[in-house]
């Protein structure tokens, strides 16, 4: 599918559990060679494996930013855990198999790696995340703390701090709209981080390898 030569800093770019496409196109915008992954089609058009990011960990990327599944590490779905104080063991499996799956990509064969997720419940004993973003930072009114956990990158600078700071559990608001697609309109990257990510892990990282999809 693809078989290039590096090629000064253009980097081998892989976002993991993105369908999305807005980290991908961020990166593919600076000319980087970016490829999103997610067991969902893109909705866009650009480089995209459709498949268990698993398959592809080893194929020679310098950098990887991963936004594995939440609802059974964040700290908001602890209380499901234990419903009316009795441990709900069906949860407490998957999560344990979604903290299997985050580690896979935490401990992949790749240079520079960035994991976002929500703040993690403590039950599943997560690696302590290395900082803490808001969209209302990147030119977003809007309030969603998320931890990013980094392996040899730079912490995200700021870009557009903006006053308002609307919280994305209001009811109604085009973030918390309900319905069958709510879980999958959430999941989508703001474009201020986005283009945060690309501009600023894109260019400090003078590195080239070969990467083969």
């Amino acid at each position: 599918m693809y078989d290039a030569n590096g090629d000064g800093n253009r980097l081998k770019v892989l976002i993991a559990c993105e369908y999305s496409g807005r980290v991908r196109d961020a990166f593919a915008q600076l000319g980087h060679d970016a490829w999103s992954c997610d067991i969902l089609p893109t909705e866009t058009k650009g480089n995209h494996y459709e498949g268990s990011v698993l398959d592809i960990l080893d194929n020679g990327w310098d950098l990887m930013i991963a936004h594995p599944p939440c609802t059974y590490l964040s700290n908001a779905g602890a209380r499901f855990l234990y419903p009316k104080g009795i441990l709900n063991q069906e949860r407490l499996i998957k999560g344990l198999a979604a903290k299997e799956f985050f580690m896979a990509l935490y401990n992949a064969n790749i240079p520079k790696i960035a994991i976002e997720n929500p703040i993690p419940s403590k039950v599943y004993g997560l690696p302590q995340y290395s900082q803490t973003i808001q969209p209302y930072e990147y030119g977003h009114p809007m309030q969603k703390r998320t931890c990013l956990w980094l392996k040899d990158l730079p912490k995200l600078v700021p870009t557009n701090i903006v006053e308002e700071r609307q919280s994305t559990k209001v009811a109604g608001n085009w973030f918390n709209k309900g319905g069958k697609d709510r879980q999958k309109e959430r999941a989508r990257t703001f474009e201020g981080i986005a283009t945060a990510m690309a501009e600023q892990w894109g260019a400090s990282i003078p590195m080239c390898s070969t990467a083969v999809m």
